[in-house]
């Protein structure tokens, strides 16, 4: 029994303590930000002295578990009256963004040769919150583990260069107007840490504007989420082979639970004058649970796979992350460049 608990609770621990090094990282290097650098960390340590099977069942809890609660909790960070904040222009460029992120990568992931697993999860990890939407997601379409940590591990390094890029274009084409930087910022880049570390290389007042843009992509997950569990119910029902498989594996769960609760805390947030601390504490704990995450799927990821599929992989992350840009900066001038 102890020797069981021990061989659990090993993954757990190697994870939180990647990500403790991440956080301290972080605060040399705050620009790359304590989730790209967990699952960096987690990558080279998986693939060299921490690949050991032993490892992999406290990696795998980590890796799932941690990331459902983070997603959760993010329902008491936000409200729905924070949409109010961006106006109507900025609310259509979003809907308009998620739209034209989503319609893209799944059909450039299928030009590319991409199976429906992968291109849904980097629709989703692209178009909503990165790793939290592809975590949401995952489930519904279920998604393989290995196909999720790839694609977990390419919008992260992809957002990772994204994040180092953006400031510096948004400064060159916007000058000093901090909305339109913020939408530049908050309507592209895929988690919020690299959202806030991007506009945080501009001024405090970017940071605001581009978190509020960013918070409207996250309210959208559970539109997204159904929409997915419906496109992957229709995909199924042309696999006749398998019909008989999908009768019995629990496919038509729509709505994870941890979803489900990520709108009940937005729900509420936005009805109830919750104490600010409630929110601090929520997004704290959220943050950690998905670094710790992050770092497990770093341990998890197969490198050599990854590199195999590379080429092909980086073109995929290259093609969406050119498509976001590009088209949020056409929406800008159509929309709020007024």
């Amino acid at each position: 029994m102890i020797q069981t608990m021990q061989r659990n609770l090993s993954g757990l621990i190697a994870s939180l303590v990647i990500a403790v090094i991440s956080q301290v990282v972080a605060i040399f290097i705050p620009t790359l930000g304590a989730a790209t650098i967990a699952i960096l960390i987690g990558i080279v340590l998986g693939n060299t002295i921490l690949k050991q099977p032993g490892l992999a069942y406290g990696t795998k809890f980590a890796e799932s578990k941690l990331l459902e609660y983070s997603v959760m909790l993010l329902g008491a960070t936000m409200t729905f009256q924070t949409i109010g904040k961006i106006g109507g222009g900025g609310i259509v460029l979003i809907l308009c963004q998620m739209t034209i992120t989503i319609v893209g990568a799944l059909w450039l992931g299928k030009k590319l040769g991409f199976g429906e697993s992968k291109r849904l999860l980097m629709a989703g990890g692209n178009a909503v919150c990165g790793s939290s939407a592809i975590a949401s997601i995952a489930p519904v379409i279920e998604a393989d583990e290995d196909d999720k940590g790839m694609i977990i591990t390419l919008v992260n390094l992809m957002g990772t260069v994204l994040m180092l890029t953006l400031p510096w274009l948004g400064m060159g084409l916007f000058g000093g107007n901090s909305i339109l930087k913020g939408a530049l910022i908050g309507g592209t880049l895929q988690s919020v840490g690299q959202v806030v570390a991007a506009a945080s290389m501009v001024n405090q007042a970017t940071v605001q504007y581009a978190t509020i843009f960013k918070i409207m992509r996250i309210m959208m997950l559970v539109v997204v989420v159904l929409i997915f569990g419906r496109l992957h119910q229709r995909h199924l029902a042309t696999e006749v082979a398998q019909d008989a498989q999908i009768s019995g594996n629990g496919s038509g769960r729509w709505l994870p639970w941890y979803v489900a609760g990520f709108l009940i805390l937005c729900v509420i947030n936005s009805l109830v004058n919750l104490p600010p601390i409630v929110g601090t504490v929520a997004h704290v704990i959220s943050s950690w649970f998905e670094i710790i995450a992050l770092a497990a799927i770093g341990l998890r990821l197969n490198l050599a796979g990854f590199l195999k599929a590379g080429k092909k992989l980086v073109l995929y992350g290259l093609g969406v992350g050119t498509l976001q840009v590009v088209s949020v900066l056409i929406l800008i001038v159509l929309l709020l460049n007024r």
